[in-house]
């Protein structure tokens, strides 16, 4: 879908088309855990495993990986450590090309058709059996929370129907949403910086809904793809955007379409799979926010804008870290 059209008719198999090159495309993503499912005490093939995944989705459901490395299975290091019921692997499974459910595009009310079916199939991988050369595995299957957008909706209607719990304060509905691990460069000015440009990321969002306040500001500590021996994400390659948009409207669109989809600029190879939600401290009320790599929007009580920026970065307040692709 061209940004041109409407944002109400985007249904779960649409790509929408943002600025600067940016595009969000559909796509299915699990959170896997797995489980020795014997007493064998044989050691754990991560490849093996991954490509009993790839086979059984290809044989069972008619579904392509793409690429491989949307099947990514990762080991715990303190297996010895660990007890019997405790997992030894974890990882995710990301599934972009929907083509095999090219048949509920035809069908009335797509997008509830297109949420059962993938509420089954998570069903069905949540508990299977893997059998690899005599040792068995049990595997746990979960949506991200940031990809149930129904979820999240009936957490903020519970919030305001029966208190706040600590969040939300004042009670209101929500109208921010919070937008992680997206590669910093993607929302700079070309030829400009390395550093996400508050007008660059105003005009993205912006076509997502009228925006009431904006916030930018490196994001050090994502556990996105943190790994188990300790090393983590090179720092200020991925940012963090807080979007507070004027009506509630405005932001429950946002974030319906945000949700479930993976975030793509042309020319790259890149896919970020972010994780989004809303906005359960108060971000923009409670005054609590850091200054460090960060740019702020606010409108002025005319008709300008008003731009806070401070994005300077202290390299002695972090850990050597490195980024992948």
């Amino acid at each position: 879908m061209s940004k041109d059209g409407s944002l109400d008719s985007l249904g779960p198999f649409d790509s929408l088309q943002l600025d600067s090159d940016l595009s969000l495309h559909p796509r299915i993503k699990l959170l896997l855990t797995i489980f020795r499912a014997d007493k064998s005490v044989n050691p754990i093939d991560e490849w093996k495993i991954k490509r009993s995944l790839i086979e059984y989705l290809k044989s069972s459901h008619s579904i392509e990986v793409e690429d491989e490395k949307d099947v990514d299975i990762r080991k715990f290091k303190d297996l010895k450590k660990r007890k019997r019921e405790d997992p030894v692997a974890r990882g995710a499974l990301v599934i972009r090309d929907l083509g095999f459910l090219s048949r509920l595009k035809n069908e009335d009310d797509v997008e509830k058709k297109f949420f059962e079916w993938r509420k089954n199939f998570v069903a069905k991988m949540d508990g299977m059996e893997l059998n690899l050369e005599g040792s068995k595995f049990k595997l746990g299957a979960v949506l991200p929370p940031s990809d149930d957008f129904e979820a999240m909706r009936k957490e903020w209607e519970e919030n305001l129907a029966f208190g706040n719990r600590g969040h939300n304060r004042g009670g209101r509905q929500p109208d921010t949403l919070v937008l992680r691990g997206v590669p910093s460069r993607w929302f700079a000015e070309t030829r400009v910086s390395s550093k996400p440009s508050m007008l660059v990321t105003h005009t993205i969002f912006s076509a997502l809904g009228k925006i009431r306040n904006l916030d930018v500001a490196e994001d050090n500590d994502i556990s996105l793809d943190a790994d188990d021996d300790g090393e983590e994400i090179v720092s200020g390659l991925l940012c963090k955007i807080v979007v507070r948009y004027e009506t509630y409207k405005d932001f429950h669109d946002a974030l319906k379409i945000l949700s479930g989809h993976s975030l793509q600029k042309q020319g790259s190879r890149l896919k970020a799979d972010y994780e989004v939600t809303w906005d359960r401290d108060g971000f923009f009320q409670n005054g609590r926010t850091r200054t460090e790599g960060r740019s702020r929007w606010e409108p002025t009580n005319g008709s300008g804008r008003r731009y806070y920026n401070a994005t300077q970065y202290n390299p002695d307040e972090a850990r050597p870290k490195r980024f992948r692709e």
